[in-house]
């Protein structure tokens, strides 16, 4: 929420608003802060936590595990002030990227307020890193991966930049953390880390159901939703991408590649699972949904 006024900048507006999160400002903050301040308290709270990944669905389905991510980050990182929070995110585009997306906004508008993005981080990524970065708002202006996370980042970093990252599922994730990190390190800016990706999106509605329909099906996605957080647990960024490639469980293995080869960078050395459910188990006690079509999130810290 740090920056200018409006008027002076170039604004991004919000695309899912009022769908993926409430379109009114006092409800929208009033609920971001109900998941970082309702978060469960995390053993070992003096750990170093560095970077996370966060859900990016609807937040009737994953907001309260997004919002313990970023409570635990917060809380880790009370000692520090926080000048960048990179998001990098999943591509939802059909359109073809081999490239990580940056986006030519001042800021980005959601209810509630304005995140100011690092031009000047942007611009130095661009200029020494071209074959990994480009500007390029045809993936930012109607992706919701990010975007989703504004109004928690806010509640949690309220003085921080944001610099949004859409990374593709290729190989060259991993360079793009390292090269993101590299360059915040240069500039002497203190950052936290975050992926926006959900996991296993399991059932005939996703045409993707191997082990059938049912409970047995959906715990059989939990165990293909293991098989990539085994791998970040284990700071395997190189092995991500190819992972989610062959196996389906993650929309953002680009982006969750990314966010490890950059922690791992600047020294973490391992992840932690913090909370594994699917939409189903969400969804159970306030809009019950039969077990044929689910989709994984997990809260996860890295440091």
């Amino acid at each position: 929420m740090a920056g200018p006024k409006q008027g002076t900048l170039t604004v991004r507006p919000p695309a899912v608003a009022g769908m993926f999160y409430p379109g009114q400002a006092q409800a929208c903050r009033a609920l971001a802060t109900s998941y970082l301040e309702n978060a469960p308290e995390v053993e070992g709270v003096g750990k170093k936590w560095i970077g996370g990944i966060v859900p990016h669905a609807g937040w009737i389905c994953s907001g309260a595990i997004a919002g313990r991510t970023l409570a635990t980050l917060a809380g880790a990182g009370r000692d520090r002030k926080i000048d960048v929070v990179v998001v990098f995110g999943a591509v939802h585009s059909a359109a073809s990227l081999d490239y990580a997306a940056l986006d030519s906004h001042d800021c980005w508008d959601v209810p509630g307020g304005l995140s100011e993005l690092p031009q000047e981080l942007e611009r130095k990524l661009t200029e020494t890193t071209t074959h990994c970065f480009q500007v390029d708002d045809r993936f930012h202006r109607r992706e919701h991966a990010i975007e989703v996370e504004l109004p928690l980042i806010q509640v949690a970093w309220p003085e921080a930049n944001v610099l949004p990252i859409e990374v593709p599922a290729i190989s060259r994730a991993t360079e793009i953390g390292v090269e993101t990190a590299k360059i915040l390190l240069k500039a002497g800016l203190s950052a936290v880390f975050l992926a926006s990706s959900d996991l296993t999106h399991y059932g005939p509605g996703y045409d993707f159901a191997p082990a059938g329909v049912g409970l047995g099906g959906l715990q059989w996605a939990r165990g293909n939703d293991r098989r990539v957080l085994d791998l970040v647990i284990r700071m395997s960024a190189e092995q991500v991408v190819n992972e989610t490639r062959s196996h389906l469980n993650a929309c953002g293995g680009g982006a969750i590649a990314a966010m490890l080869g950059a922690c791992r960078a600047l020294g973490a050395t391992h992840g932690e699972v913090l909370q594994h459910a699917n939409s189903y188990e969400t969804l159970r006690d306030i809009a019950p949904q039969g077990p044929e079509n689910a989709v994984g999130y997990a809260a996860v810290v890295v440091g």
